[in-house]
């Protein structure tokens, strides 16, 4: 079973950017789509961004305009460039990725993305 771990988060200023990586364990051939969604806490887990192995590109309408998600296929990396960020961006952020072949979507563990005013 591939894992998923991210790294990136922390502690920023309102303001200031973050980019956040997901690295595959393993070839991503078996990945269909695999995006960024996050969780603050008492509420749900909320869709960030998601791109497919294609390239193609969905963004929550929250971070349009302010995060951008990319994918490196070649290194099993995906990243999130997140600028201007606000203190209701503070999440835990995590890594999904959706695969073909009838095999399961799989999680990462997230990281702790918190933004002070």
């Amino acid at each position: 079973q591939v894992q998923l771990v991210e790294s990136g988060g922390g502690l920023v200023q309102a303001g200031g950017s973050l980019r956040l990586s997901c690295v595959a364990s393993r070839s991503i051939f078996t990945f269909s789509t695999w995006g960024w969604y996050r969780q603050a806490p008492g509420k749900e887990r909320d869709l960030v961004a998601t791109i497919s192995t294609g390239g193609s590109t969905k963004y929550g309408d929250s971070v349009k305009g302010r995060f951008t998600i990319s994918s490196d296929n070649a290194k099993n990396t995906m990243y999130l460039q997140m600028n201007s960020l606000k203190p209701e961006d503070t999440a835990v952020y995590y890594c999904n990725a959706d695969q073909k072949f009838g095999l399961e979507s799989v999680w990462g563990r997230g990281t702790q993305v918190t933004v002070s005013s």
